[in-house]
């Protein structure tokens, strides 16, 4: 993991197309601003995770099972 300090107003570039901006600091809460493609899905990690639940539960037993069906 790359650890960097930045302060209200400065920014970093990954990837030459995604900027993430400090916006605001309160105490010890962050405001970023995050400038991406649309084509590139910038998620909160909490949501991201119950994204991947959801999608290995979509993809259990029971749906391995009905895809197995479906190719023979």
């Amino acid at each position: 993991m790359l650890a960097l300090s930045r302060k209200k107003s400065e920014a970093l570039i990954i990837n030459n197309n995604i900027e993430i901006t400090v916006l605001e600091i309160k105490g010890e809460q962050v405001k970023l601003g995050i400038s991406a493609p649309k084509e590139v899905p910038v998620y909160r990690k909490e949501v991201y995770i119950q994204i991947q639940n959801a999608n290995e539960e979509a993809v259990s037993a029971d749906g391995l099972e009905a895809l197995q069906n479906l190719f023979g």
